[in-house]
């Protein structure tokens, strides 16, 4: 998806936000990440035109020596992870551009991606919304996730056969979610509605 306003923001937390018409909107609250623009990638070169941004991330403390490489010869600010956005126009864009909170203004329509909460491993019930066994006495299947495949043909267990395993924690994306209000100088977006993940949490912001 191409986009033409860009930004990187932290999940503070929910809130109950009340409009001026007194009614009360769930609503979550995001600071902005402060980034700055450290690659601008061309069609005529990459094949596509995107724009890749450079933020500090507390969950990463080691950078690689050719990232730390890339920002010296930029002379760009210390930066512990990327991310990448495919934009319609890079013109609008130029090296070493920090991504400013003013670009939005309320009543504008974003989307947001981000890892959605981690929850552990899980069963099939949980994970997959597997129905569960009779639970009458004597019965032996109450949670079991059941046959997993035929024995001699094809003697294997097939790719992406749902079982038990790791739940959540994967890549989510929101759309249409409305900026109900905008605070530049305490670096604020209070979005309607949820973003995946928990606080803390690094999210792209994008229209």
């Amino acid at each position: 998806m191409e986009c033409n306003k860009i930004l990187i923001g932290k999940k503070l937390g929910m809130m109950s936000f009340v409009d001026e018409g007194g009614v009360v909107i769930p609503a979550t609250v995001m600071k902005i990440v402060d980034s700055q623009v450290i690659e601008i990638k061309q069609k005529d070169k990459h094949g596509y035109n995107a724009v890749v941004v450079g933020f500090v991330n507390s969950k990463f403390k080691n950078v690689k020596k050719p990232m730390i490489g890339h920002l010296k010869k930029l002379n760009a600010k210390d930066s512990t992870n990327i991310v990448e956005f495919r934009v319609a126009d890079i013109g609008s864009y130029e090296l070493l551009k920090d991504l400013a909170v003013d670009q939005f203004t309320k009543g504008d329509k974003v989307t947001v991606t981000g890892n959605s909460i981690g929850k552990g491993f899980a069963g099939t019930i949980k994970r997959h919304n597997f129905s569960r066994g009779p639970m009458s006495h004597g019965s032996k299947n109450h949670r079991l996730p059941g046959s997993i495949g035929a024995g001699t043909d094809p003697g294997r267990v097939l790719k992406g056969t749902k079982m038990s395993g790791r739940y959540g924690n994967v890549k989510t994306t929101i759309k249409n979610l409305e900026i109900i209000k905008v605070d530049a100088d305490k670096g604020l977006i209070i979005l309607s509605g949820s973003v995946p993940g928990k606080p803390d949490n690094i999210l792209k912001i994008y229209s």
